[in-house]
């Protein structure tokens, strides 16, 4: 059956219902300079049997999850284990908006409060929040957080981090009038000489990520100590799956840690939706956006969850609130939640252990190949940096016709890079894809 009205007929008797005697009087109140003239070039409506096929066919023309993928750059391809879906596919969790009756809320305040632990043994941090939209809001929130509280204006970016992080922080400067200055990197890193020569009484913050956009690990120590004398915040985002590995922040003296949570348990699903991660050291609570869930107990002495120091411009008079960030992504952070309760602390460091003895042969391989070559020396996670003798855009296209997704052209992002590739490994990429991998690059050498 089919209930789309097909025919003029079908339009006339619908406006009549209504009172109304032509389309054109429907939308009279809106301007003529602003209605669309002429006919709309879509196709007839279709009944549901024929929109499902006509569906099923655009789907079945996707065939990129049948590649073999290294692409990274912010989006990693780790294994999913299948109770995460199970788990999130219950209806009392994927149907739950905002727990805002705590009495009926119990389990998704829980859940939350469980995530929220969990990021704070991850990070060393004292709190974390319910979780932000993404990793690039969760960086651009921490540089509001840093100048509202210092009161400084300026805030310093390396170069190094991810892109389009970058460019959210900076439109949300733009409305605080914050004005942000990127530090230039040096061998793969930032440019601790070029930030010591930025620094001043008037930076709010410093943000730089661990591992970096080009996949290399900062010299986290010497830019806190930078940082620490010029009495700015160190902000730092992370790839919280190398946690399982690398010092937490806080040994590192970092004051805010932020990150993009999907390698925990969610799809890389064409870019979203994710979840930012964010966690702060007890100087920074009042001022974090988003949720936090606190345990308390009720008047009988039993234990119960709470939404606590709410902030946000809902719950207090707007010009206090610190951010209109009102929702949290809680089904993905609840993925990120049975991911990490189900892999533990020996899990999260295998996944670790593999990413970063696999990056390493296939690093290795791929140096040994005629006109391509390692770009920087410093140590990397699960990502590196490979100079092509081509265009690595060109290596990119070559290699699709192999079933191989190859990496990420950082010429996209950086002009200066045009011939370097983002090569990123995860736990799940096989001795053959590897070997695959290199076989295609060396029949472009």
């Amino acid at each position: 059956m089919n209930f789309l009205p097909n025919t003029d007929k079908d339009r006339e008797d619908m406006l009549k219902v209504i009172g109304v005697g032509s389309i054109e009087e429907l939308f009279s109140d809106v301007p003529s300079s602003l209605r669309f003239q002429g006919g709309l070039n879509i196709p007839p409506g279709l009944s549901e049997y024929e929109l499902a096929k006509h569906m099923a066919g655009l789907a079945s023309t996707n065939t990129a999850q049948d590649f073999v993928n290294f692409i990274g750059a912010g989006s990693y391809d780790h294994y999913i284990p299948s109770v995460v879906r199970h788990v999130l596919g219950r209806s009392e969790f994927y149907t739950a908006y905002t727990p805002y009756q705590a009495e009926i809320s119990q389990a998704v305040l829980q859940s939350i409060y469980e995530y929220q632990t969990m990021i704070c043994e991850l990070t060393g941090m004292e709190a974390a929040n319910a979780s932000m939209y993404d990793g690039a809001s969760a960086a651009a929130e921490s540089v509001t957080i840093a100048s509202g509280l210092t009161r400084r204006k300026r805030a310093l970016v390396s170069k190094s981090v991810h892109p389009e992080a970058r460019t959210v922080i900076s439109t949300y400067a733009e409305a605080q009038d914050i004005q942000v200055e990127e530090i230039d990197y040096k061998n793969g890193v930032t440019d601790v000489g070029c930030l010591a020569g930025r620094l001043g009484n008037d930076v709010a913050c410093v943000v730089v990520q661990q591992p970096n956009f080009f996949g290399l690990l900062e010299p986290v120590d010497e830019i806190s100590a930078r940082v620490r004398e010029a009495g700015a915040t160190y902000i730092v985002s992370v790839n919280p799956m190398s946690l399982g590995l690398l010092r937490p922040p806080v040994e590192y003296g970092a004051d805010i840690v932020v990150g993009e949570g999907q390698v925990f348990g969610n799809p890389m699903a064409f870019g979203g939706p994710y979840l930012g991660v964010m966690a702060v050291n007890k100087k920074y609570l009042r001022r974090m956006p988003g949720r936090l869930v606190g345990m308390t107990t009720d008047g009988q002495g039993r234990r119960g969850f709470v939404l606590t120091l709410q902030t946000r411009e809902q719950h207090i008079r707007r010009e206090r609130a610190t951010s209109n960030i009102c929702s949290n992504q809680a089904l993905n952070a609840l993925a990120a939640t049975v991911y990490l309760s189900w892999v533990g602390k020996k899990g999260i460091r295998e996944v670790g252990e593999q990413c970063v003895q696999k990056a390493a042969y296939l690093a290795g391989k791929i140096s040994g190949i005629k006109g391509f070559s390692i770009a920087w020396e410093a140590p990397f996670f699960n990502e590196f940096t490979v100079k092509c003798p081509v265009d690595a855009g060109k290596v990119v296209d070559a290699l699709l016709e192999k079933g191989i997704i190859a990496g990420y052209p950082l010429g996209r992002s950086y002009p200066e890079l045009k011939d370097h590739l983002l090569i990123a490994v995860t736990e799940k990429r096989t001795r053959q894809e590897m070997d695959d991998l290199v076989a295609g690059l060396e029949g472009l050498a």
